[in-house]
């Protein structure tokens, strides 16, 4: 690092120029492999991350489809879990843009690695026996991560803290272990619980609206530009430009709206409630071989990490192509695939949707001054939530005298009452009830002041 190279990125001061080399002191470089993203283009990965990758539970996630039954309904909605894993990493670049303007950070190589291997492995409900059994401990150590307390932070990164009940009470100062309290902005970067504001959303909008075929009104990269580590509140948060604020908005818009035409389209709920119902008929006649040779059955396999490896989609087609054991699961499949679906018969508005809503906090930097206005043109409230009903009996006259029966809805009655009026003629009408939301965050977008530019 030389002098020139500093002061080409428009840091100036002796302080600050000697905090900046003092900070990519700690920096090494290794050989990365590069792969082609579909959506994000070339992406670079640390030979660690391709040793996790080419791991048996992570490769699982190749026969997993990122958006379930919605690609039956959007035949371009074909990609997997493993498409969107691998594009996370593609957002590494966020990781190293708070180095250039806050020097004073101290992010190490050790904090960028453990933040790309959560991203990595958000989606693997596994990540211990992924470690443990594939012996990856000591090429960790390699790498110089802190074992145990890396492998805690990369936990923490994806699932939260271990005690939630003391978070949710409010009851202790710090609630990680795998990072102190000056590094908290770490924490906002995976999986952000405080707004929900995260590169793994990023690549997800991205990627979902790039294979159905929708346009986005999102610019992650421009948000990513923009973004920002400042102190609020005494606490370091990841912030983003106020001009930024109609981007972000867009962004929950973009959320809201794949979540009413595709992830929560009533053909889509209909057929996931159908491989439910067949998966349910063929769970005691599916065995899988887990750990020690025992079998288990499509339920139970979850139990034991060595069977819950071998659980993918394939075992739709083995339902397909199975004995008669498993004739009723067959039948429910095939009527999926020659589009003999059951019956939409309505939905309604649910009487209380904020139950499930919570509040979001966007918070904004300005250069010249505190921003401490809110807009009034945004909306206050982006949550949606319905109830279904689909008739499972594809009969035409069974079908009509259900939809009468639920044409006789009184939207001014409690939802649990009408369930129950539902319910009651279930024996006779053979109706299914569910749930559909849309969005489960009630999103006020609020400016919040943050302290100076940092």
């Amino acid at each position: 690092m030389e002098q020139k190279n500093i002061k080409d990125w428009g840091l100036y001061g002796h302080a600050c120029q000697l905090r900046m080399e003092q900070c990519m002191s700690n920096f090494y470089f290794v050989a990365c492999q590069v792969f082609n993203d579909p959506v994000h283009g070339h992406v670079e990965f640390h030979p660690l991350l391709i040793k996790i990758i080419d791991t048996p539970q992570f490769q699982r996630l190749r026969y997993i489809k990122h958006l379930g039954g919605v690609g039956y309904v959007f035949p371009g909605a074909s990609h997997s879990r493993y498409e969107h894993s691998i594009g996370y990493n593609v957002q590494r670049g966020s990781h190293k843009m708070y180095l250039v303007p806050c020097v004073y950070l101290d992010i190490t190589p050790e904090d960028i690695l453990c933040v790309q291997i959560a991203g990595l492995c958000h989606d693997l409900d596994m990540f211990d026996h992924l470690v443990k059994s594939n012996g990856l401990e000591k090429v960790m150590k390699d790498y110089k991560l802190d074992l145990p307390k890396d492998l805690e932070f990369i936990k923490e990164m994806i699932q939260g803290p271990e005690d939630t009940q003391a978070v949710a009470q409010s009851t202790v100062l710090w609630p990680y272990k795998g990072r102190t309290k000056d590094k908290s902005f770490l924490y906002e970067i995976v999986a952000n619980e405080k707004n929900g504001i995260d590169v793994v959303k990023f690549d997800y909008l991205a990627r979902d609206c790039y294979h159905l075929g929708i346009p986005q009104g999102f610019d992650y990269r421009r948000c990513l530009v923009f973004a920002r580590v400042c102190r609020v509140n005494s606490e370091r948060h990841i912030c983003f430009r106020d001009k930024e604020l109609d981007n972000l908005c867009n962004m929950f818009h973009t959320r809201s709206y794949l979540h009413r035409k595709a992830y929560q389209h009533r053909a889509t709920k209909i057929i996931e409630v159908m491989i439910s119902d067949a998966f349910s008929t063929a769970d005691e006649h599916i065995q899988i071989e887990g750990s020690g040779g025992e079998m288990f059955t499509l339920s139970t396999a979850k139990n034991d990490m060595e069977a819950y490896t071998k659980l993918t989609e394939e075992i739709i087609d083995k339902a397909l192509k199975s004995s008669e054991e498993m004739a009723q699961a067959r039948q429910i499949l095939h009527r999926i695939t020659t589009r003999k679906t059951y019956k939409f018969l309505g939905e309604r508005d649910a009487e209380r949707p904020t139950e499930v809503c919570t509040n979001v906090y966007v918070r904004l930097y300005c250069i010249k001054h505190l921003c401490d206005t809110v807009l009034k043109h945004l909306p206050k409230l982006m949550s949606e939530q319905f109830i279904g009903v689909y008739c499972k009996n594809s009969d035409n006259e069974v079908v009509e005298a259900a939809q009468k029966k639920f044409d006789q809805w009184d939207e001014k009655l409690d939802s649990q009452a009408l369930l129950f009026q539902i319910l009651m003629h279930m024996s006779v009408l053979s109706l299914y009830t569910g749930w559909r939301q849309s969005n489960t965050r009630k999103h006020h977008i609020k400016l919040k002041k943050s302290e100076r530019w940092r």
